[in-house]
């Protein structure tokens, strides 16, 4: 008989990614960040720990002096009954208020917005990384492409020079 294979338990204070916003660091310029705990149903939860989520459309808002994250895709878990949960409903973040009070002078900006970039189980608690952002203009998001591109070409050079032993510094 075959040995069923424990899943190993992450260690202490180390993540587990559950869902990552790739779009938000091309369509925004990332400024500040913060780790806050999001209020759950149990039923999100349990979706979550399959690791289904998405952060693409998220954004928080403020709602009267509370902090919300609002449009994350967290869909129904498949074993839930009538307590299910509705996959896009407005989330409310936990946050200290110091920050909650930070945050809302910073978005009080033209074009400032906040975005979700990272979902995680940190001791098995769900946190959402989120940063205050700044939109980004078709010519920006152009040029962060093309220097991403031009680095990776030197990179991809240097490697090829250094494995046929081509260097300039050689004598």
């Amino acid at each position: 008989m075959a040995k069923k294979s424990a899943g190993k338990k992450p260690a202490r204070d180390e993540r587990v990614v559950i869902a990552t916003n790739r779009k938000a660091r091309h369509n925004y310029t990332i400024g500040d960040t913060y780790e806050a705990g999001i209020s759950l149903k149990g039923t999100e939860v349990k979706s979550l720990r399959e690791g289904h989520a998405s952060l693409v459309d998220g954004f928080a808002t403020f709602y009267r002096d509370e902090l919300y994250l609002e449009q994350v895709y967290i869909p129904e878990y498949l074993n839930g009954s009538w307590t299910n949960h509705a996959s896009r409903r407005r989330r409310k973040l936990l946050l200290h208020r110091q920050e909650l009070n930070k945050l809302s002078r910073q978005i009080q900006e033209s074009g400032i917005t906040i975005v979700p970039l990272q979902l995680y189980f940190v001791n098995g608690r769900v946190k959402v990384e989120i940063a205050v952002a700044e939109g980004k203009r078709d010519y920006d998001k152009r040029q962060t492409l093309r220097e991403k591109q031009d680095s990776r070409e030197a990179q991809r050079a240097m490697r090829v020079a250094n494995r046929r032993g081509d260097s300039a510094f050689r004598r």
